[in-house]
């Protein structure tokens, strides 16, 4: 059964006034902080949240470079709640995400931020499948993820009457809810609390100060200089950057290691029509296979009743390009220079040629859905929204499957705390990784 909450529609949404939480403007110079969060998407703010609550006699700034909060990874994403299932028992993934969701269950109930408890099946349609399920559902009990069973035939029919399969891992812990909302509610409470948000602020310079501000009595109190590309101006003494599909180029910035670097990866996804949303009530997903480094095309329903299929996995040309021609050559050359993109390639090739002739197609990615809901046909289907992953890739083309943080050597080096890799399911353990990120901070700074 399908769980829905909302108590009250958060403020008359916030998502439809996010500039509310934007407002702010930067002078030339524009204040001095103990700390400076850089990157305003959903572990940004999640992360700036957490520090100003633990350290409210404290001064904190938000800075991001676009006018609004939360428009890129967290804008565009699937808006699942993940429960914590497929990821290495012990690693950071696992504990955060499985931690996470129980946060942000609580959290949005605590809020008022609608979500759905939905539930997800992972389906097996192929017997050389059932073997990977058993091993995921063994994985998902090692990480203690709630009420998970192994299912028939009947029983998934029973919870998608579409739906057809052999055997399926049912997770009815899994959810979903719109993670943009989530994130500017995050961001809400940080300004409640104190914090400075800072919009159209894009940090092009991070530097240590070479002298206290014009008429300061402070000394260098506030070390570190934070410049916008347009000339604006912030201080602090330490930093937290959170830059997402950016982070490689900030950690360069401050002096840090360039690597892992930052592919960008689009995914596209296709839309039920209205009139076919019946075919689908919860997360339908298929059996990872193991030789393919992402999850495969899914169903997944929204908040607003739409059912999304999807996503395919191509390399974008732009790091926040969300159309097929979007394209951008810093970004391109880039990333096809890296030896680790070209070694992941030439392991993956056929797949890619498969997922790139899958986004020019919908036809073709509809005839991998239906192994699932046999009765979708293409006309059922229409081309929806795109999303680009922050996929961190090693030199060897191993993707970075964990989470990575940085800091550098020497005064600078030694101030700033780089996120290099929080990679899916960020959003869903967005409230623990918080945690985690504060704990860090308070170690290395001494809070």
């Amino acid at each position: 059964m399908i769980r829905t909450f909302c108590t009250g529609y958060v403020c008359a949404r916030l998502l439809s006034q996010g500039s509310k939480f934007a407002t702010c403007r930067a002078a030339h110079h524009s204040g001095s902080f103990d700390v400076a969060v850089i990157g305003g998407g959903i572990v940004g703010l999640a992360s700036a949240r957490e520090m100003i609550l633990r350290h409210p006699n404290l001064t904190f700034t938000l800075l991001e470079k676009e006018k609004e909060l939360a428009l890129h990874q967290t804008g565009h994403n699937s808006g699942v709640i993940h429960s914590g299932i497929y990821y290495t028992p012990g690693s950071l993934k696992a504990q955060l995400c499985v931690r996470g969701a129980t946060l942000t269950y609580q959290y949005c109930q605590k809020k008022g931020v609608p979500y759905k408890r939905c539930g997800k099946l992972i389906v097996a349609v192929e017997k050389e499948e059932i073997p990977r399920l058993k091993a995921l559902y063994e994985r998902g009990l090692k990480n203690n993820v709630q009420d998970l069973k192994l299912i028939d035939a009947k029983a998934i029919r029973e919870k998608e009457p579409y739906c057809r399969g052999i055997m399926a891992l049912d997770s009815p812990f899994t959810g979903i809810v719109d993670w943009q909302l989530v994130a500017l509610t995050y961001g809400k409470d940080f300004q409640e609390a104190g914090g400075t948000v800072m919009t159209d602020f894009e940090a092009s310079d991070i530097r240590v100060a070479a002298e206290s501000p014009a008429g300061s009595a402070e000394g260098l109190k506030y070390p570190i200089t934070i410049k916008s590309s347009q000339g604006k101006e912030v201080r602090c003494r330490f930093v937290l950057a959170c830059g997402g599909l950016y982070s490689d180029r900030l950690s360069e910035m401050s002096g840090c290691s360039s690597e892992p670097c930052i592919v960008p990866f689009r995914g596209d996804y296709l839309v039920l029509k209205p009139e076919k949303n019946y075919l689908v009530r919860g997360n339908i997903y298929p059996v990872p296979n193991p030789h393919f480094p992402f999850l495969g095309v899914h169903f997944t329903p929204r908040m607003d009743g739409s059912v999304w299929l999807g996503p395919n996995a191509v390399l974008a040309f732009k790091r926040e390009g969300y159309k097929l021609y979007d394209f951008d050559t810093q970004d391109f050359i880039n990333a096809l220079s890296y030896r680790g993109l070209q070694r992941l390639v030439m392991k993956n090739i056929v797949y890619g040629m498969g997922e790139m002739y899958r986004g020019v197609f919908p036809s073709a990615q509809v005839k991998i859905l239906q192994k699932f809901i046999p009765e979708l046909s293409p006309s059922d289907v229409l081309r929806g929204p795109s999303g680009v992953r922050a996929q961190a890739l090693d030199a060897e083309g191993n993707l970075v499957d964990d989470f990575v943080f940085d800091g550098g050597k020497g005064e600078l080096g030694s101030r700033i705390l780089h996120v290099r890799n929080a990679p899916s399911p960020a959003a869903s353990s967005s409230l623990a990784i918080a945690e985690m990120i504060a704990d860090e901070l308070e170690k290395r700074f001494q809070l």
